[in-house]
């Protein structure tokens, strides 16, 4: 499969989530508000990428809701969705060292980001720690970041089958309500 179509269909999946320009939620702001208490970073953000732009659904220690995905190190964390990307000092990173969220605000030069992965391999955006300084992870912290990122998309998929459900639900009282009425006509033209 190529790497276009690869795209769409992650690009698919993430909109099967309806996630995009969701209100906040406590349960994600919880789990970037671990990620930074154990990397010992400032920032901690869960970053969702469509097609255009990179968005927060959680962000710990930034007050900026989405960036242009072109500025996005996302970008690089999806594409190896099983590893941990971590850069130690991006001015000293040619990929990022002209970067607008480098050279300014909020002056990123430590990044670590975990993929977020759902059951059907596509890799939707990372949780990453951020740090306006060098900075290093003890294994210990990588590995509390991986089980953290696939503590968001367990709870990603929890909410999708339950609005899943709740949908199928609807639709079978919907259904019940429609054959009451059918066999209340049948019973009357008897």
């Amino acid at each position: 499969m190529n790497q276009k179509t690869n795209e769409q269909e992650r690009l698919q999946a993430l909109k099967e989530y309806d996630i995009m320009d969701s209100l906040p939620e406590e349960d994600y702001d919880n789990l970037t508000s671990l990620a930074s208490q154990i990397c010992g970073t400032p920032i901690s953000l869960i970053s969702l990428l469509d097609d255009k732009r990179q968005w927060f659904k959680s962000a710990k220690g930034l007050e900026v809701k989405e960036t242009p995905k072109e500025y996005a190190f996302c970008v690089h964390t999806i594409q190896n969705p099983g590893e941990v990307f971590i850069i130690p000092d991006s001015r000293k990173d040619e990929r990022f060292a002209a970067n607008p969220l480098v050279t300014g605000d909020p002056h990123v030069i430590f990044y670590a980001g975990m993929p977020l992965v759902d059951e059907s391999g596509h890799a939707l955006g990372s949780l990453c720690v951020i740090d306006d300084q060098e900075h290093t992870l003890t294994l210990f912290q990588i590995t509390a970041l991986k089980h953290l990122a696939k503590q968001v998309v367990s709870l990603m998929q929890l909410k999708k089958k339950n609005r899943d459900l709740i949908a199928m639900i609807n639709g079978m009282e919907q259904r019940n309500v429609e054959l009451e009425e059918e066999l209340h006509l049948i019973r009357r033209s008897l």
